[in-house]
């Protein structure tokens, strides 16, 4: 069991320097500011975060923090959003889109619906994409060129719409931006052991049909998103939910072939989030608990500050998509069915 060390290896190796350079690019424009003072002053009143795949999930922590300060917030899939939830797209509404690529069919047929008519923030790693030039403001990420499926571009985008939460909640920039400086440097301790950890990896899945990834809150973006991407990257049966839906229905499917990564989260939930894992151990299944750790091992990430957590909790989901790549000997994060930008709905 060989790991392939291809385009998405190096994606993924890149990381650190996609978040330095995203980081570097952080601001604050005047358009920007403009719909921010829309927003607190009434005119919009209404908060739409779409996106699709990978993109969607980056955005559930930005709904919570947006929710927690009571703002209306709707996070909802960009088909969706265009094909059954046009109603929400009224003059009072912002939308905040995110697209990788800025091309993809839905965010298309989403710029059609709002052009002229609703004010929009594109969130793209693609300044020469129809999303990036026909937004209100866009906001873009320095990721660089990425060729498989979605990893160093997924990180930017959570440190960017970190960002944006601050500046629509009016937190103070400078901590943040503080506190973001952190990440790569973080994501680059967890990255520097990345043989010995698949290494690890591959032994522990050896003999496993079913992944699930779960979480709460804001580690809800890791769970969808990993889900996402181990059937993508390694083409492996694999699901992303939360940590409570997992017990409705899910663990009756509990057995030795089953194993279920369990994000500890944030101290909101982190004691249910053991207990599932707990549960699902004594129940005869494979368990594994992310967590901050200082010890080694692939499922400990860096101690750091909660903003960045999201950042960090998917790093062990990309080194077990590597070690069931090299398990089912697929090259990992290649494209056989899809494209890198999906062009039909």
């Amino acid at each position: 069991m060989k790991i392939v060390e291809g385009p998405y290896l190096r994606d993924l190796l890149d990381q650190p320097a996609a978040l330095r350079g995203t980081l570097a690019s952080l601001s604050e424009e005047p358009e920007l500011l403009s719909l921010v003072s829309h927003l607190h002053s009434g005119k919009l009143r209404r908060i739409v975060l779409t996106g699709m795949g990978s993109s969607y999930h980056a955005l559930y922590p930005l709904h919570l923090v947006l929710t927690a300060n009571r703002h209306c917030s709707l996070w909802v899939e960009t088909s969706e959003l265009i094909h059954y939830l046009t109603e929400a797209l009224g003059p009072e509404t912002l939308v905040v889109a995110l697209s990788q690529s800025g091309e993809s069919a839905e965010t298309l047929g989403l710029l059609q619906i709002c052009r002229g008519k609703v004010p929009l923030i594109a969130v793209t790693n693609n300044p020469a994409s129809r999303l990036a030039n026909q937004a209100s403001v866009r906001i873009l990420m320095h990721a660089g060129l990425e060729l498989g499926v979605s990893c160093k571009t997924y990180l930017a985008s959570l440190l960017l719409l970190e960002w944006l939460s601050c500046i629509l909640t009016g937190q103070d920039r400078a901590i943040a931006r503080k506190d973001l400086a952190t990440a790569a440097s973080m994501v680059e301790l967890y990255l520097q052991p990345w043989e010995r950890n698949v290494a690890a990896l591959r032994q522990m899945v050896v003999g496993v049909r079913q992944v699930f990834i779960a979480g709460r809150g804001p580690s809800l973006a890791a769970a969808g998103t990993g889900g996402l991407i181990l059937k993508e990257s390694a083409r492996f049966s694999a699901e992303g939910m939360s940590s409570a839906a997992f017990r409705h229905g899910p663990i009756e499917s509990v057995d030795n072939s089953v194993l279920v990564v369990v994000m500890e989260g944030d101290r909101r939930s982190e004691i249910l989030n053991r207990r599932l894992a707990r549960d699902v151990h004594a129940a005869g299944g494979r368990t594994a608990l992310v967590e901050m750790h200082d010890t080694p091992g692939p499922f400990h990430i860096p101690t750091a500050v909660e903003r960045i957590r999201p950042i960090l909790e998917i790093l062990p989901v990309q080194m077990l998509s590597l070690a069931l790549a090299a398990l089912t000997g697929n090259e990992p994060g290649t494209f056989k069915l899809a494209t890198k930008i999906t062009t039909t709905e």
